[in-house]
Order: C-alpha cells, then structure tokens, then sequence
C-alpha cells in the first residue's frame, strides 16, 4: 500500500501524515501546589546540604561504640570477664559526684556536639548557592555566589570611566565599590545604577539582591 503524497513537494517525494486517534490527546499540565497561573515553577527554597562528612563521622562513632560494647557483653555472656575498660568506666560513674570537674566537661562536650548536631539538621547550609526564579515546578536551579559577583563586576568594568571595580554579594545585598579615574562620579554612578539594576535582574534569582554603591576617585601614587 503506498503512502500518501505531499503536494507541495516535488514529484515522488512522500511524506508521512501524524496520526491523532482519539483519547490520546496530550493531557494539560498538572500545576503543583502552590502554583498560580503565570506564577512560574512556585516558590524556590534554598538548598539543603547533605551534610555526608558529619553524618559519616557520627555513624562511624556510634558504630565504634556499639560493637565495643556488643562484644564486651557477647564476651560476658560466654563467661569471660569483662574488659577492663568498661569496669574503669562502670566505677567512675559510681564514684565520681555529678558536680565533679570531669562529669561537668564531659557533658559540656556532649551537649556542645548535640547542639552542633541539632544546627546542621535544622538550617539548609550552602549558603553560597543562591535560589534562582522557578520557571518548571520540576527544575531547580541555583547559582554560586562567586559567579553572580564576577557577573556584576565585569558588568561594572563595562561603564566608561570605571577603572577597577569591586563586587561583595551576600545573599540579601550585593556591596559595590568601584573606582572612576575620569568622567564626573555623579555620571558613573549613574551609569553604574543602570547597568548593575540591569545585570541583577538578568541573574534570574528568587530574591534579587539589593545594590549598595560606592563610587570614588583612585588614591594618589607615592
């Protein structure tokens, strides 16, 4: 059976027509919660660090501690003595007063650990990716701060009279020093307002960090 012809095309060319049965129809997409019409991909968070070395450290620990002791009574069990560190262990905890020096540090030290512990599994950590604008509630994207400041301070060297230029970004503000060895400051400052707006919104951040800048006369030589 031969296939339809074009007939816009030249003279033996063919052309395979799509074929649309019915109930196959692409679905609308499904909006996620939270998701406005013309509100892109919803709200972007910030990044949570998967904190490996200190989860590592903390199960290698606990492991340590949990097969000493399990050995130590497996031994016990068998009729063998106990080792003598967990005897040293079981008297000091029996002498020693709970206001003695030790006990003290020693649990000065572990609620220090516990709070350290509570802090990483409570804040997000990778304070240097910034959340950039969600456009698909499927993609998250971020953006080291290191980048977007090299971005703002290549922009800045564009403006004429601009002799050197100085970005630090925080993630609520971006600090701009910059240096003008000629033209009038007020001109580059201006200047400087209207391209650094500009190249802040071109990053794409959720939260677009706010200027602050200063523009001065470089220092005399000698």
């Amino acid at each position: 059976m031969s296939e339809p012809r074009d007939a816009g095309t030249g003279e033996g060319a063919t052309q395979r027509l799509p074929v649309v049965e019915r109930g196959t129809e692409p679905a609308p997409q499904e909006r996620g919660p939270g998701i406005q019409d013309g509100a892109g991909g919803g709200r972007a968070g910030r990044f949570w660090s998967p904190r490996r070395l200190p989860a590592g450290l903390v199960a290698l620990l606990l492991l340590l501690l949990a097969g000493a002791f399990l050995y130590d009574v497996v031994a016990v069990r068998a009729g063998r003595s106990a080792l003598g560190w967990r005897r040293d262990l079981a008297r000091q905890l029996v002498e020693r007063p709970v206001d003695d020096t030790w006990v003290l540090v020693g649990a000065g030290v572990a609620a220090a650990l516990g709070l350290w512990l509570l802090v990483l599994a409570l804040t997000p950590g990778l304070r240097r990716v910034l959340p950039m604008r969600r456009t698909h509630p499927d993609v998250r994207a971020g953006l080291h701060r290191d980048a977007a400041a090299t971005v703002l301070r290549d922009r800045a060297m564009e403006v004429s009279g601009v002799q050197a230029a100085r970005v630090r970004l925080r993630r609520r503000r971006a600090r701009v020093r910059a240096l003008s060895h000629f033209r009038e400051l007020d001109d580059v400052r201006a200047d400087l307002d209207g391209v650094l707006d500009d190249a802040v919104r071109g990053l794409g951040l959720a939260r677009p960090p706010a200027v602050s800048l200063r523009v001065k006369r470089p220092g005399r030589k000698g």
